[in-house]
């Protein structure tokens, strides 16, 4: 493809046969930046220009050994001195493109991938060689990479699984199959694909545009076969000769539906049933056989004829599809040794679309034989009995029996089961079963008996159980007592004929008609002046008083002695005690005080001074104990233990004095007072050893007259603290030859200052007045030889 306008020329290499087209958005957008090519309404308007763009085109997966050439770009300004040279920017310029700057020629150095990339955007500009600067605008074009048919077409989502119900007619859809052509869809046929199948034919199909599979057989039986494997072919091209394929799998599988009724892999069964087997036991169990499976494949089992109809009952088994046949009523060989059921299996879930093919469902018969079986005693049902708890040892209750239900009626043998009367109350005779009284009985210990009977066949050994329930019939063996034990309260202000107290009886007995009570006064209290009784024919009696007027300072307490008699045969009686309390009460007849200690308390002193006196006593007793814990504790000596430092003990005060100005802290008097008696105190603990440091005389060193009156009381001071046994240990001197290093100031130690060549003077102390005269008596050149010396 070329382009020629006057002096500059536009080129492309011919790669088609067909004239490209100059768009019209790439001569607007010239048109922008070059002013050479406008569009007025339908015609054309030329003006002078310089440049003259198009696309450019160029092959992909070029293989060739040369740089691929692209075009060529020219410049009427270009006379062909040299004086132009041409430059590329954008991209892929330099790495992709080149442009050769004195022809203009364009060239691709690398191989193309249009599936990359499909077009590149590039910038052009001429300038002059000399100068560098640009005789022409700045151009933008277009490399655009044209399309062959280099990638084959692949199928995403592959390989792929579908499923389609058995017996589908022809056509079903089974799955739809998508494949991809990177390919320009737009150019040629390289990306246009049809669909073939390879593999999977008779059964099925594949449109060749769409991709949908479908079934091409009717009738296919899961049963026969249920998996079914496809190989589906894409290829561009429009399949023609020459176009790239590619392939997929797919795996169909047939689904299940009811098309088959179940059936019984015989039409007759037999099974042999022991007479021994227990209610609700399995007897046997059939299968109809289905080759469907899942839902389809369920199926109910029932009896529809045969004379064990309500003794055996069938029902499916959720997870085999079994029939299980159940046992309803025990089973009796001699009774009845066979049985015939007819059972119908059937699908539960039935699709009407097979109903032609026949029922659903299928027969058989079930023959049950009953095995005897050696069985234990029977007994006949619960034996009840009663006996009197008066009966004497040895005497019959009753009798048990039991039979041998087989047909060789064995001898049997009775006993009890001693876990069943623990105290042997009873006995049975082993031949003939009859019970009898081994222990005096005691309704009221026990009123039933229920023990068990062991029937025992010898041979084979066989042990059947029964059950005896004996009742103990009750006779009037207890007399009759207070119901409860009861606290009777007389006020001192109860007149004659009050009732004071209502009692009542109990009775362990039980007679049949109910119990009746008959209270009254024993003969020797029947005429007391105080009490009276009086029967209210309901098994209760009233208690009343005959006078009034009673005192606890007289008698504090009356004991009234009833007689309770029972309604039995022969009639039981008892004579009970009742406690009657004088108390003093209040206006409700509430008891306020009873007895004669609280009439003796109250007479004395009031509950309220009694408080008040044991308070008083509690306090003197607190008081002695303090006082003679305080008199026992001892009093801590100022002599410390030998093995305890002086030195770790440190007291810290946090009051400060007040200075010299502060007299309110000391007397003055006393401390000048040298007339007060000093006792000598001498040690009872320790001696010293070496004679005290100090001595009245006074120091060497020079003090003024005032000093001298303190430093005399100090003195004596000092010697009454080394004699007392209550004063701190010796002084003691611990000297420390430790002494840092590195310090700015050196050593601060006036002890080491006096034992070197210091230069030190310090006699101006003694200009400094009466208060660094102590200073100045120390640290003098004139002195402090004789301080140390001494």
């Amino acid at each position: 493809f070329s382009y020629n306008h006057r002096s500059f020329l536009w080129s492309l290499p011919s790669i088609t046969s067909q004239t490209v087209p100059l768009p019209t958005p790439v001569l607007r957008v010239v048109h922008s930046f070059l002013g050479a090519t406008s569009y007025v309404g339908a015609s054309l308007q030329r003006h002078k220009r310089n440049w003259v763009w198009n696309q450019f085109f160029v092959l992909e997966e070029y293989t060739g050994d040369d740089p691929l050439y692209v075009g060529k770009l020219h410049s009427d300004v270009d006379k062909g001195e040299g004086k132009v040279k041409y430059v590329l920017n954008g991209e892929g310029a330099s790495s992709i493109f080149t442009i050769d700057e004195n022809t203009g020629d364009i060239h691709a150095t690398k191989r193309l991938d249009r599936e990359e990339q499909p077009y590149y955007t590039l910038r052009a500009q001429a300038r002059d060689r000399a100068t560098n600067l640009p005789v022409e605008p700045e151009s933008e074009f277009v490399i655009k990479v044209q399309d062959i048919n280099d990638n084959e077409p692949k199928f995403l989502d592959g390989p792929y699984n579908a499923q389609v119900p058995e017996m589908s007619p022809v056509g079903t859809s089974v799955v739809e199959v998508k494949a991809t052509d990177a390919d320009d869809p737009t150019y040629g046929n390289s990306a246009r694909v049809v669909y073939s199948i390879l593999e999977g034919q008779p059964y099925f199909s594949v449109e060749p545009k769409t991709g949908i599979v479908r079934t091409a057989l009717p009738n296919m039986d899961r049963e026969a076969r249920d998996q079914y494997l496809l190989v589906i072919q894409a290829k561009d091209m429009v399949g023609q000769m020459g176009g790239l394929s590619g392939t997929t799998s797919v795996t169909v599988t047939l689904t299940d539906v009811n098309d088959n009724p179940p059936r019984f892999s015989r039409k007759s069964y037999q099974f042999a049933v022991p007479e021994s087997l227990p209610v609700a036991s399995v007897v046997a169990k059939i299968k109809a056989l289905d080759s469907d499976i899942g839902p389809n494949a369920e199926m109910d089992y029932r009896i529809i004829e045969g004379d064990g109809l309500g003794v055996f009952r069938v029902v499916p088994d959720k997870d085999t599809q079994e029939g299980v046949i159940i046992l309803q009523k025990n089973l009796d060989f001699e009774k009845k040794s066979s049985y015939t059921l007819k059972i119908e299996a059937s699908n539960r879930n039935i699709d009407p679309r097979f109903l032609s093919q026949g029922p659903f469902s299928d027969t058989a018969m079930v023959r049950l034989t009953v095995e005897n079986v050696d069985e234990p005693p029977i007994f006949s049902p619960l034996s009840k009995m009663v006996v009197s708890e008066a009966a004497k040892v040895g005497t019959i209750i009753g009798t048990v029996s039991a039979l041998d239900p087989d047909s060789t009626n064995s001898p049997i043998r009775y006993s009890i089961d001693r876990n069943t009367d623990l105290e042997r109350f009873f006995n049975i005779e082993s031949t003939t079963g009859v019970i009898s009284t081994a222990k005096p009985l005691d309704r009221e210990a026990n009123a039933v008996h229920n023990i068990t009977i062991l029937a025992i066949e010898m041979d084979p050994s066989q042990v059947g159980k029964g059950a005896a329930l004996i009742t103990v019939m009750d006779i009037n063996d207890n007399a009759p007592v207070f119901a409860i034990e009861y606290e009777t309260i007389l006020c001192e202000s109860a007149g004659p004929g009050q009732v004071i107290e209502t009692i009542s009886a109990v009775d362990k007995d039980e007679p049949p008609s109910g119990h009746r009570f008959v209270f009254s006064l024993t003969a020797e209290t029947a005429g007391n002046m105080n009490f009276t009784l009086r029967d209210n024919k309901d098994n209760t009696a009233s208690i009343l008083t005959k006078r009034g007027g009673f005192q606890r300072r007289e008698q504090a307490m009356y004991r009234l002695p009833v007689l309770i008699v029972d309604s039995g045969t022969p009639a039981l009686s008892s004579t009970n005690t009742l406690s009657i309390r004088v108390c003093d009460c209040d206006l409700d007849g509430t008891p306020q005080s009873c007895g004669t200690e609280a009439f003796m308390l109250s007479a004395g002193l009031s509950t309220g001074a009694l408080i008040a006196i044991l308070a008083c006593i509690i306090i003197l007793l607190v008081l002695v104990l303090l006082i003679v814990t305080m008199r026992r504790r001892k009093k801590e000596p100022l002599i410390l233990d030998e093995d305890r430092d002086v030195r770790e003990n440190i007291v810290r005060y946090d009051d400060e004095g007040g200075g010299e100005e502060d007299t309110e802290a000391f007397d003055m008097v006393a401390l000048r007072n040298l007339n007060a008696v000093r006792d000598s105190k001498a040690r009872r603990d320790v001696t010293p050893e070496v004679p005290t440091l100090y001595c009245s005389r006074p120091p060497p060193y020079k003090i003024t007259p005032d000093n001298g009156i303190f430093r005399e009381f100090i003195w004596d001071r000092l010697k009454d603290a080394d004699v007392d046994p209550s004063a701190p240990p010796y002084d003691s001197l611990q000297t420390y030859a430790f002494e840092g290093s590195g310090s700015v100031a050196e050593s601060l130690s006036s002890l080491d200052s006096l034992s070197t060549d210091s230069e030190q003077n310090y006699d101006y102390l003694s200009d400094w007045g009466p208060r660094f005269r102590k200073l100045a008596d120390l640290y003098g050149h004139s002195d402090s030889s004789n301080i140390f010396s001494s």
